[in-house]
């Protein structure tokens, strides 16, 4: 792999130290990423406040610039896809998929219009709700999708009036960095600043003076500790945290279709996204049948290193996150879950798992109640739909999940009675720029995408105009 810069102040940062970055396919380090030092953390954030009075000016301009952006993305492809795939795991099909989506979002967002809110008009007054831009966020992105959803992030703020200082996952920091030196050509300098770092940069960032607002995307337990930090100056926050999805298949619902869908929307990216499905309740009645219809595609499905032809899945990204699923699925069989199909790490290099499936669990099983973001999926029989409702809400996540039934409205009221974000009737992970997304509970704070993600990235300001000469008074509008 070539090398690859931090983005400060439109320019090349000079390398001051660096850390290896592992190709999860071989467990092995293949490249090293740059390691932002406090002194240029410090310059990102000042570039990115001075570029910010000229950026939030000019509407117009900042929808070009997206527009530019978004042709660079599409362009970007060959570049991107195998470093893509190279840190993180997945097929270059996959990658290939993500590069396009950043375009998307950004499209997205340059065509998004703003509607002037005058909330009154009369003979009184004149009253005008605006959307003001925070100034400079700090966005921090996850490893699952480092492109796309840093797009989430950026497309959004930038848009708004804001500028930004992003800092990819250390484990998949090079695609990011990539981003950001196709981008100068583009951009204005200090509007976009991409550094790279461990976890501790990450603090420095959401302790910082300078942002106004930290966008997060990961875990729940370091999106409390993002949440807490930024408190101390009450800089605003967007955490789009974890999720234990859950997924009710209805008594009429047909096996062999609900089958392949849950089991795409359980292992997609090797099950390594946030809103996948994570437990499976389904009726005693056709049991069976769907366990057979997962196993069969957990039996078959290819997996391998992503740059091999016809690979569905891939690695899991990294060490941690392995012996993680490693463990969960352990304890699992270990108080008396079935495997029918995985259970097991692969015999070979890096850090590939089985695809599993398992069954004869309860609520109460640890990959049941936590999240395993994995390839395992366990699958939970039920008798009664009200408990089986019950149990799927039964969880400090709320994140997103799923219905599947061959009668559609009924399938529709039973999604409304889960608690999450997002509740999809007869499919999962359909996503949008123009959806909303966020969670329940522990799943987040705030929301991402759309016109409700752009309003994240802003503060209201109402401007009131008197057309009568006095003393202010209540007005009822």
């Amino acid at each position: 792999m070539s090398d690859f810069t931090m983005t400060i102040g439109g320019d090349a940062a000079p390398e001051a130290g660096s850390f290896g970055v592992i190709n999860p396919a071989s467990g092995a380090v293949f490249a090293e990423a740059p390691e932002c030092t406090a002194a240029q953390l410090d310059a990102a954030f000042d570039a990115a406040a001075k570029a910010q009075r000229d950026w939030k000016a000019d509407e117009d301009f900042r929808r070009e610039t997206l527009r530019k952006m978004a042709d660079v993305m599409l362009a970007a492809g060959e570049i991107l896809n195998p470093i893509l795939t190279a840190e993180q795991g997945k097929s270059l099909e996959g990658a290939s998929i993500e590069t396009f989506g950043s375009a998307m979002w950004l499209q997205y967002y340059a065509g998004l219009e703003q509607p002037r809110e005058i909330i009154q008009d009369d003979d009184s007054s004149f009253v005008e709700v605006l959307r003001r831009p925070l100034g400079v966020v700090a966005g921090i992105t996850p490893w699952n999708f480092p492109l796309l959803l840093a797009f989430w992030k950026i497309a959004p703020a930038l848009l708004a009036g804001n500028t930004m200082v992003l800092k990819p996952s250390p484990f998949t920091p090079l695609t990011t960095l990539k981003m950001g030196e196709l981008l100068r050509e583009v951009m204005p300098p200090g509007v976009l600043n991409v550094i790279s770092g461990g976890d501790g940069l990450g603090a420095m960032m959401t302790t910082h003076p300078t942002p106004r607002k930290v966008s997060f995307t990961g875990s729940i337990e370091t999106g409390k500790k993002v949440a807490l930090s930024a408190a101390a100056d009450l800089k605003r926050v967007t955490l789009e945290l974890g999720g234990n999805d859950p997924a009710i298949v209805l008594d009429d619902a047909d096996p062999s279709i609900v089958g392949d869908a849950i089991f795409e929307g359980a292992f997609a990216n090797c099950g390594q996204i946030c809103s996948a499905i994570k437990r499976v309740y389904v009726p005693e009645s056709i049991f069976d049948e769907v366990v057979e219809v997962l196993v069969e595609k957990a039996r078959t499905i290819r997996v391998g290193e992503g740059t091999e032809p016809g690979v569905e899945l891939g690695p899991i990204n990294n060490l941690p996150q392995f012996e993680r699923v490693k463990e969960l699925v352990s304890d699992a069989i270990s108080t008396g879950a079935a495997a029918p199909a995985g259970g097991a790490a692969m015999d070979r290099p890096g850090y590939f798992f089985q695809p599993t499936i398992l069954t004869g669990l309860l609520d109460g099983t640890r990959i049941v109640d936590e999240e395993q973001f994995g390839p395992a999926l366990p699958v939970i029989s039920y008798r009664d739909l009200d408990d089986a409702v019950e149990r799927a809400n039964a969880s400090n996540f709320g994140l997103s999940g799923s219905v599947w039934g061959g009668d559609e409205e009924r399938a529709h009221e039973v999604a409304t009675r889960l608690e999450c974000g997002t509740a999809w009737v007869n499919t999962h992970l359909a996503l949008g720029p123009h959806q909303p997304f966020g969670g329940f509970k522990w799943s987040g704070l705030g929301v991402e995408n759309g016109p409700w993600g752009l309003a994240e990235f802003s503060e209201i300001q109402a401007v009131h105009r008197s057309k009568v000469a006095g003393s202010p008074s209540i007005s009822a509008g």
